[in-house]
């Protein structure tokens, strides 16, 4: 099932979209481990601080992939282009969009099935 959330980025609003998809689309287009560079993110955020940035380029750039992942595969039209997507935005904080989109993910990845009790013998 996939989840959609709308997002402003720079005062426009922009439709991100999480399904199955999602991790065979970024590995398409980036030849890499979304879950891993999910984790790595999030690892990386959590010791830095979020006034004086001292984030690895690698580390932004996973980020930017994900965002744009996520965002053409909830608006086809966008451009196919990464640069030109972001070339779009005046601003694109991490800090501010990144727990969205963990957000996003989480409804996306949450179990939609009920456990079944084991019975006792």
């Amino acid at each position: 099932m996939a989840v959609s959330k709308t997002i402003t980025i720079d005062d426009r609003p922009v439709v991100f979209k999480a399904s199955a998809a999602i991790p065979r689309m970024y590995r398409n287009m980036f030849q890499r481990d979304i879950y891993l560079d999910f984790n790595e993110i999030q690892e990386k955020m959590a010791k830095n601080n979020p006034n004086a940035s001292t984030l690895p380029m690698e580390t932004l750039e996973a980020f930017e992939n994900i965002a744009f992942t996520m965002a053409k595969h909830g608006d086809p039209s966008i451009p196919d282009s990464i640069d030109e997507w972001l070339d779009g935005f005046s601003t694109f904080s991490m800090y501010s969009i990144m727990p969205e989109i963990v957000d996003l993910w989480g409804l996306n990845t949450k179990t939609q099935a009920t456990p079944k009790k084991k019975t006792v013998q």
